[in-house]
């Protein structure tokens, strides 16, 4: 690879590095069963942040493009994507959402004029049975409700991307600006919501705040920017495939810091899912940064944060 563009592919990557880690600090340090808060906890924030340190809104038809970006990246895709975490066994929720880059060829295809390769297809479907054997050790029970949840975070995500990359960014707009936006857009869709749905809010001691900031500035500011940049500088392909690092990161947290064990087919589960993850770099050249609309003919991936434990069980504190 060239210097610059592995530069880039690793930045991005760090990305759904850190998404791997939602499921931990979830579980871990956040109050059980609030998908609707933690989503807003999530987002709302950081997006506040985002918009105070960069001090531009949207103008003209971007107030309604910023909405419907913040509302499929992130409104929707959010309080899915913890409801499946809470309502799924063991790794089900990962393998449903490793079909991302599925998602994302089929929508490229209607929205971006792209048409999905063999390659893309078969690679696609390596990366899902990679996740598949890290962290689906046993089936589980089937939850019609978490199953939805989870194949509708995927798509929400997987048609925000390729929005994302179809409508580019107004001219003079960096992806900190756009993500603050999203990230607002998307916070105040979902505030109503977990206040209908679950009430007030719950009373938060000091482990669930620092959980709460660590998901607000690390995995969601700066990981967003760190995505959308992606978007802008590299093809369809390449950054779908990144996707896969995410389940792959949550499984190596499970056995660091959980003292869960990986036998060896979910080891094998991993070199598939990270081989489909290199194999999604490899001849796709670079692609110029976009500061103003993107080409349309690109395309983009989708990350899956859908990482649950590498046990039959969700981890509980």
């Amino acid at each position: 690879m060239h210097r610059n563009r592995l530069t880039t592919v690793a930045l991005t990557a760090l990305a759904p590095v850190s998404w791997g880690s939602t499921y931990f600090v979830t579980t871990q340090f956040l109050p059980a069963d609030r998908p609707l808060f933690t989503g807003m906890m999530r987002a709302l924030p950081a997006g506040l942040a985002l918009l105070a340190l960069t001090r531009r809104l949207p103008r003209g038809d971007w107030w309604w493009k910023s909405v419907v970006l913040g509302a499929l990246n992130i409104g929707a895709f959010f309080p899915l994507l913890f409801l499946s975490a809470y309502r799924l066994p063991g790794g089900m929720a990962a393998v449903i959402g490793s079909v991302g880059p599925l998602w994302v060829a089929g929508l490229a295809a209607l929205f971006l004029g792209e048409k999905p390769t063999l390659r893309t297809l078969l690679t696609g479907i390596a990366a899902a049975l990679g996740v598949s054997l890290v962290v689906l050790k046993a089936a589980g029970s089937f939850d019609a409700i978490g199953v939805i949840a989870a194949l509708g975070s995927s798509a929400s995500m997987s048609a925000g991307t390729v929005f994302t990359k179809r409508w580019g960014r107004p001219e003079g707009a960096g992806p900190l600006i756009l993500t603050g936006w999203q990230l607002t857009a998307g916070g105040l869709l979902i505030a109503p919501v977990a206040c209908f749905v679950e009430g007030a809010p719950p009373a938060l001691d000091g482990r669930n705040i620092a959980g709460y900031l660590y998901l607000a500035l690390v995995n969601t500011a700066v990981a967003y920017w760190l995505w959308f940049r992606g978007i802008g500088r590299m093809t369809a392909t390449s950054v779908t495939f990144l996707g896969p690092l995410s389940p792959l990161t949550a499984a190596v947290i499970g056995w660091a810091a959980l003292g869960q064990a990986l036998a060896p087919v979910q080891l094998l589960g991993m070199a598939i899912a990270f081989g489909a993850t290199l194999a999604g770099q490899i001849g796709t050249g670079p692609k110029k940064p976009v500061e103003g609309i993107v080409p349309f003919s690109s395309t983009e991936g989708n990350a899956t944060e859908l990482s649950m434990d590498v046990t039959s069980k969700p981890v509980r504190r």
